[in-house]
C-alpha cells in the first residue's frame, strides 16, 4: 500500500514525538515537513505573546526574521488567520498587506508574497500561535485542500507541546518560575534580550543563575550593549519580580543630587527641600535598585552608599532618624573598576561590595549573527513608525552589517537602522510599498574611508616603524580628537557627535590618550 503524501509528511513527526531533540531542531524539522506536504516559496512558525506573534522558526525567509516582532494589530492577514479555528488561504490577488512581503529569499530582493495561507495552532483549545506558508507565484495554493493543512496543524500542536513539556520538566530541577520568568522577559517585544549566539546564550545561563539569589550583582559592558535590558531580566527572573524596580542614573545627577535621589531628604535639608522626600532605596524597599554609571560617583557618594549595602540602613539628608531598607542592588559599568580602584577614583571596598557576583554582557562583535536578529528587530520597529508595509535589509546590507565591529554595538544599531531608513525613505520619489536597504544607504565606516582620513591628516607617519603602529594609531585618535574639540569650541557633546562615538567613548579615550 502506498502512503499518501500527507502521511509521508507526518510519519517523521510522529517518530520525532518520542525523541529527545533540541527545540529548534524539533520546529525546523516541522517546518521542513510542511514545506515538503505543501510546497511554498516560504514557512514560519510563530508564538503567540499577548499582542505580539514572535517567530520561533522561519524556512525560506530572511534570517532578520526571527528577530522581529509582529504586532498584531497592525497586521490584517494575522489579525485574520487568529479568528479562525480553521486553516485560511488569501486570494491572490488580496488588497491585504502581507507581513511577508520582501522578507522571502528569492534573486530579486523585492518579489511581494502573492499567494498568502496559514492556520492556528492551539493548545488544549487556546491559541497558542500560527503557521504560516507563502509563495510568490500567484494562485499556488488553490489546489490545496485545506484539511491536509490542519491535519498538519494538529501534529504541529502536539509538537509544540511536547518540547514545551521537555522544557517545563528540565526546569522544574532548577528553579521553573524564574527561568520561565527570565524566558518571558527576555522575548518581551518591548524589552528584549535577542539573540541565539553562544555568547548570548552563556549571558542569559548566567542571569538565570544568580537572579533567584540575592546577591549584588554588577553588570560589565561596553557603552551600548544593553546592561539595562540585563538588569531587567534579572529582576524579572528575581523572586523580588512583584516589587519595584528603581533605576537611578548616577552619571546624571550632580554630587549634590546624588545623595538626595538616593537617600531621600527631610523639609529644610536644602534650598528649594520644600518638604520630606524618599529617595531611590526607599522607593525600592521590598525590590531592586539598579545604579547605573555607577563608577561616576563621588568618592564621598561612596562612602555613605556602602554604609547602606552593608548595613540596609540610611539615613535622609537633614535628618537623625534611620530607616531600615530590604534593598537588592544591580549596579552596571561600562568602566574598568579595579582600574578605577588602582587609580584611586573608586574605593576598593565599595568595589568588593558591588562587585559580589560580576556579570560581564558580551560586545555585538563577539556575537556573530545575532547583528541580523538583532536588526530585524529593529527594522520591524522603523516599519511600524514610518508607515511602510515592508522594510528589509538587502543582500549586501547584511552582508555589511556583518562585517562591521559594532563600536557602539546594539545602540549603534538600533541608531543606525532608524537613520538609515529615515534616509532611504526621504531619497524615494514614490512612497515604496517595500524599502529596502543598501549597502550606500547604511553608510557605515569603511576602511577605506579611514584610510583617506589618514592620508588626509597632518600626522607625520612618514618615517615610522611597524613597531610604532599603536602609537601612530593613537596619534591619529588625538590628532582627529583635537581637531573636532577644537571645531565645537570643546563641547564634548557635540565633538562626539561629529566623530560617530558615544559621549562616554570619547571621555575615556580622552583621558587614555592624555587630552584634557
Amino acid at each position: 500500500m502506498t502512503a499518501t503524501p500527507l502521511l509521508r509528511a507526518l510519519l517523521p513527526l510522529v517518530r520525532d514525538l518520542s525523541r529527545e531533540l533540541p527545540e529548534n531542531e524539533r520546529y525546523r524539522r516541522l517546518l521542513q515537513a510542511l514545506r515538503d506536504l505543501l510546497p511554498c516559496d516560504a514557512a514560519a512558525l510563530l508564538r503567540l505573546d499577548g499582542e505580539w506573534l514572535v517567530p520561533l522558526a522561519v524556512d525560506g525567509l530572511t534570517p532578520d526574521t526571527l528577530g522581529r516582532r509582529f504586532k498584531i494589530s497592525e497586521h490584517p492577514r494575522f489579525q485574520i488567520l487568529l479568528s479562525q479555528p480553521t486553516p485560511t488561504r488569501f486570494p491572490s490577488d488580496s488588497p491585504l498587506p502581507d507581513p511577508y512581503d520582501g522578507l522571502v529569499n528569492a534573486p530579486q530582493v523585492d518579489l511581494h508574497v502573492h499567494d498568502c495561507m496559514g492556520c492556528p495552532l492551539l493548545v488544549e483549545d487556546r491559541p497558542w500561535g500560527l503557521l504560516t506558508l507563502d509563495a510568490l507565484r500567484p494562485e499556488q495554493f488553490q489546489r490545496v485542500e485545506l484539511d491536509e493543512l490542519q491535519a498538519f496543524a494538529s501534529l504541529a500542536a502536539a509538537t509544540v507541546t511536547v518540547a514545551e513539556r521537555i522544557t517545563h520538566l528540565a526546569l522544574r530541577a532548577e528553579d521553573e518560575r524564574q527561568r520561565a520568568e527570565l524566558y518571558r522577559q527576555a522575548s518581551h517585544p518591548e524589552r528584549q534580550l535577542v539573540g541565539q549566539s553562544e555568547a548570548h546564550r552563556q549571558l542569559l545561563d548566567q542571569v538565570h543563575l544568580v537572579a533567584a539569589s540575592e546577591l549584588t550583582v554588577l553588570v560589565t559592558g561596553e557603552t551600548g550593549v544593553g546592561k539595562e535590558l540585563v538588569a531587567q531580566a534579572l529582576h524579572q527572573a528575581s523572586l523580588r519580580a512583584d516589587k519595584p524596580l528603581i533605576s537611578l542614573n548616577c552619571a546624571a545627577l550632580p554630587d549634590t543630587l546624588v545623595e538626595s535621589e538616593l537617600f531621600g531628604h527631610v523639609r529644610g535639608a536644602f534650598t528649594g527641600a520644600h518638604g520630606d522626600r524618599r529617595g531611590k532605596f526607599e522607593l525600592a524597599h521590598g525590590g531592586t535598585l539598579f545604579l547605573d554609571e555607577v563608577g561616576e560617583l563621588s568618592l564621598t557618594v561612596q562612602a555613605k552608599l556602602l554604609r547602606v549595602l552593608q548595613s540596609g540602613q540610611l539615613q535622609r539628608l537633614g535628618s537623625d532618624r534611620e530607616h531600615r531598607v530590604d534593598v537588592r542592588v544591580i549596579a552596571a559599568t561600562n568602566r574598568d573598576l579595579a582600574e578605577e580602584v588602582r587609580q584611586g577614583r573608586l574605593r576598593a571596598d565599595f568595589y568588593h561590595r558591588l562587585s559580589v557576583y560580576p556579570l560581564r554582557v558580551p560586545p555585538l562583535r563577539e556575537r556573530g549573527r545575532d547583528v541580523l536578529l538583532l536588526a530585524g528587530t529593529f527594522l520591524e520597529q522603523n516599519r511600524s513608525r514610518l508607515g511602510l508595509n515592508g522594510l528589509r535589509l538587502a543582500a549586501d546590507a547584511q552582508t555589511a552589517l556583518l562585517r562591521y565591529d559594532w563600536p557602539g554595538n546594539v545602540r549603534e544599531l538600533e541608531h543606525l537602522i532608524g537613520r538609515s531608513a529615515l534616509k532611504a525613505l526621504g531619497r524615494q520619489a514614490h512612497r515604496p510599498r517595500i524599502l529596502s536597504l543598501t549597502t550606500s544607504d547604511l553608510d557605515l565606516p569603511s576602511s577605506t574611508a579611514i584610510a583617506t582620513a589618514i592620508e588626509t591628516s597632518a600626522i607625520p607617519f612618514v618615517g615610522q616603524s611597524a613597531g610604532d603602529l599603536r602609537q601612530s594609531l593613537d596619534d591619529f585618535q588625538r590628532h582627529l580628537i583635537q581637531r573636532s574639540l577644537a571645531q565645537h569650541a570643546q563641547n564634548r557633546a557635540a565633538a562626539a557627535r561629529d566623530l560617530g562615538i558615544d559621549r562616554a567613548n570619547l571621555s575615556r579615550l580622552c583621558k587614555r590618550l592624555g587630552i584634557d
